[in-house]
């Protein structure tokens, strides 16, 4: 992944009014994948949907462990919705 499609963690921290460490949380926890580039941490741009549902668990007073079951069930409920509409879609063949 090329640097342009990257931003930095501290100017994305800077900008929500987030603490670094909290992101880096995040990072070690596995919710949201960052690469550091030239000793500074960067977040992918396809990460940001991800990044910005943390945040608005976080301002909800929710901790790192109730942030990641959450993440969890939701990620859950996407792959269900997304089965449904495949089995939608294979049902509509035969009617």
């Amino acid at each position: 992944m090329e640097k342009q499609d990257m931003i930095p963690a501290s100017l994305f921290c800077s900008h929500h009014n987030i603490e670094l460490s909290f992101v880096s949380s995040l990072n070690d926890a596995g919710l949201v994948e960052m690469t550091i580039i030239e000793e500074q941490l960067y977040v992918p741009a396809e990460e940001l949907p991800t990044l910005e549902c943390c945040i608005h668990l976080y301002e909800m007073d929710i901790n790192l462990e109730g942030i990641e079951t959450i993440r969890h069930l939701l990620n859950r409920l996407t792959d269900m919705q997304e089965k449904m509409l495949e089995l939608k879609n294979r049902l509509a063949l035969y009617e």
